[in-house]
């Protein structure tokens, strides 16, 4: 018994090293560029203790989506760099994703340019019992489609025309909507950019179309005003994350999607572990040795 729960610790503290590498990972990266450049961060004991217990509590919330068969949208929106896949990764970290999927579209092809605007959206939209986190949602039309020109005048003004009642019917549908914009400053944004440049590792991150954003960050700002003005509906609000400390965005962003549902505690059976059948008949066959994958660790 004193080795089994030896090893369940061992268990738990290994799926907390998890954690802990990510974000030595990202001090690596603060590292390589000047100091200063980024807001003091909240304590790491604090961090960690307050994101294992809310993610505790995110368990219990997906527990209860399932039970009551609920349905629920969350939309991740904000700058490039401004932490919106960082935060995704903490919300689903523990969660099963057979409940829990995060969607990130592609650009879109020619056929669903072609199509009705909000009709590749509609397809992933979740069914009962499901969260569905959005990277990026519709909401790339009043974005970076509306900045760099991928989208007429048109085509945008028909858009804010179109997206409260969309969202409206969604939530007449019985859908849970919760639309969040991660919100950072200009020398936050180059801050992490100068990061990602620095660092090979991340570098992948780094596409051309972050890059064009600096150039166009005034353009994005009147884009996101606009955005918030018009699609800011009492039916499914936006709420800001002031996301320049990540860490504080991350527990900020997920202590608040907690609150949008009154979730309670889901009744479940006892589990027992049925006994191994062993069959009288039955001998283990040995696997050859040049099958095994070296040991070099």
């Amino acid at each position: 018994m004193n080795d089994e729960i030896h090893r369940i610790k061992n268990e738990i503290i290994d799926s907390f090293d998890e954690e802990l590498e990510q974000q030595m990972e990202e001090d690596r990266l603060d590292e390589l560029v000047a100091d200063g450049l980024s807001e003091p961060t909240i304590d790491r004991k604090i961090y960690f203790r307050e994101l294992f217990r809310l993610q505790h509590e995110l368990v219990r919330l997906q527990d209860w989506v399932q039970y009551k068969k609920l349905k629920m949208i969350v939309l991740f929106e904000g700058r490039d760099s401004a932490g919106k896949g960082g935060a995704i990764k903490r919300v689903t970290q523990r969660l099963n994703p057979r409940v829990c999927r995060v969607v990130a579209l592609p650009a879109p092809t020619e056929r669903e340019r072609s199509q009705w605007y909000f009709q590749r959206y509609v397809q992933h939209l979740p069914t009962a019992g499901e969260m569905v986190l959005f990277d990026r949602s519709w909401y790339n039309r009043a974005g970076v489609e509306r900045v760099m020109g991928f989208c007429t005048p048109d085509e945008l003004e028909e858009f804010f025309r179109s997206v409260p009642e969309f969202e409206r019917m969604l939530v007449r549908s019985g859908i849970i909507l919760v639309k969040y914009w991660f919100s950072i400053t200009d020398e936050e944004q180059e801050f992490r950019f100068q990061m990602r440049i620095n660092d090979p590792l991340k570098q992948w991150k780094l596409s051309p179309m972050d890059l064009e954003s600096r150039v166009h960050w005034e353009d994005y700002t009147r884009a996101k005003e606009e955005m918030l003005e018009r699609t800011h509906i009492p039916e499914a609000p936006w709420w800001v994350v002031q996301a320049v400390d990540k860490k504080k965005a991350r527990l900020n962003m997920i202590a608040h999607l907690l609150s949008q549902i009154p979730y309670e505690h889901v009744p479940k059976e006892t589990i027992e572990l049925p006994a191994r059948v062993r069959g009288a008949d039955y001998s283990r066959h040995p696997v050859p040795e040049e099958m095994y994958v070296p040991e070099k660790y």
